[in-house]
């Protein structure tokens, strides 16, 4: 029993050191390039070294941190070329699941969404928060329609990625009014069952979100590893 209890506060400890880093990664808070050193590290999280290690290798099969000698890890960075890459896998998944979400998906359950999204309040304090789970709610019911474990755990990994990526871009207003036009959209091709308008919408969207993101790294002048805030794409 002490050896289970043992292995069950390790796995909680790895948890939550894994947890603490990847907020700070994605908030900025670790930014790319910092040195994340085992003791250092094991010290500020309270956690002892081996479950530290396990939650770096976690963080590095994520593809959110790069191994630079066996006790030395560092913040990967992430430029404009990394983020064309990663909207090129993007737009690969997330048009076949919109495209297998309108066949398969619950239309009313989609409809309801595109409900939301049309009456969305950007202009109030909240609203962009409110925005930002409605997002978050369509994304997951897409992954229920789609019922894809595989589809659905590489989409995981690019939405990890992809919170890096929304704080490198200026805060556009228009982008965010856009970005919600898009969505209703997409949602209300999903409640009609129609496939290739929903793969159509969601590439149209991609295609505009990145363009967005590259000029704002663009109109900075700056490293794009530095970032700001958010444009909800």
């Amino acid at each position: 029993m002490r050896l289970v209890s043992t292995v069950v506060d390790r796995t909680r400890a790895s948890d939550r050191a894994y947890r603490t880093l990847l907020e700070e990664i994605q908030s900025g808070a670790l930014a790319a390039g910092a040195v994340l050193a085992e003791v250092e590290q094991a010290a500020r999280l309270g956690v002892s070294r081996t479950p530290l290690r396990e939650a770096l290798r976690r963080l590095a099969a994520d593809g959110l941190v790069v191994q630079q000698s066996p006790r030395v890890t560092v913040v990967a960075g992430l430029d404009a070329d990394d983020i064309r890459a990663l909207f090129q896998i993007r737009r690969a998944l997330e048009e076949t699941s919109a495209r297998l979400a309108a066949q398969r998906g619950d239309a009313d359950a989609f409809a309801a969404l595109a409900e939301e999204f049309q009456h969305v309040d950007l202009a109030r304090a909240e609203g962009r928060d409110d925005y930002y789970a409605l997002i978050a709610r369509l994304d997951a019911e897409l992954d229920a329609a789609v019922a894809n474990d595989y589809l659905s755990s590489a989409l995981r990994t690019v939405r990890t990625h992809l919170v890096r990526v929304r704080r490198m871009a200026r805060d556009k207003p228009e982008r965010l009014a856009a970005s919600a036009g898009e969505h209703l959209l997409i949602a209300r091709s999903l409640a009609s069952r129609d496939a290739d308008l929903a793969a159509h919408a969601t590439h149209v969207h991609l295609h505009n979100a990145l363009q967005s993101i590259l000029e704002s790294l663009d109109a900075d002048a700056v490293s794009p590893r530095f970032t700001r805030s958010t444009t909800g794409d």
